[in-house]
C-alpha cells in the first residue's frame, strides 16, 4: 500500500475517533480519504484489519463503556450519546464486543478500575472482537 494512501486512511480513521457520535457513513469517510467508497473500504480493511463500520462501532462501544461506568445515564441515553440510532443494534454489538449486555455492564461495580490511570484504563477496557484479554473472563 502506498504511503499516501495510508495518510489518507489515517485522516478518515482520525475523523472516526473524533466524530464517533456523528452519523458517519462509508461515502463520507471515503471523501475524507479522497478515495472511492469501494477502494476506501478495501484499503481500510487491508490497513487496519477491520471494516470502517467495525472500527467505528468499536470506538462507540469504547465510549459507551465509559459512560455506563459513570452510572448516571440510562442505556438508551448512552446509545444515543455515542451516535447509535437503534438500541437493539447497539446492544447486540456491545454484547458481541464486551461479552455482556450494556445493562449488565452498567449494573456491576467498577470500583476496581477507579484507581487505574485513564490512559491504562482505555487500553485495558478497549473492546476486542472475538478474543479476550489476559485475566478477563466472560
Amino acid at each position: 500500500m502506498e504511503l499516501e494512501d495510508l495518510r489518507r486512511l489515517r485522516r478518515a480513521r482520525d475523523r472516526m475517533d473524533r466524530e464517533y457520535a456523528e452519523p458517519l457513513d462509508v461515502p463520507a469517510l471515503a471523501r475524507t480519504a479522497l478515495m472511492s467508497p469501494g477502494h476506501f473500504q478495501r484499503s481500510f480493511r487491508a490497513a487496519y484489519g477491520q471494516t470502517p463500520y467495525a472500527y467505528l462501532m468499536t470506538r462507540r462501544v469504547e465510549r459507551a463503556k465509559a459512560l455506563l461506568r459513570r452510572g448516571d445515564l440510562t442505556v438508551t441515553e448512552v446509545c444515543l450519546a455515542v451516535g447509535c440510532t437503534s438500541l437493539g443494534s447497539f446492544s447486540s454489538r456491545f454484547t458481541e464486543l464486551v461479552g455482556e449486555t450494556p445493562s449488565a455492564y452498567r449494573a456491576r461495580s467498577h470500583e476496581e478500575s477507579a484507581v487505574i490511570p485513564p490512559c491504562v484504563a482505555r487500553t485495558y477496557t478497549r473492546p476486542v472482537r472475538g478474543r479476550t484479554r489476559p485475566g478477563e473472563t466472560f
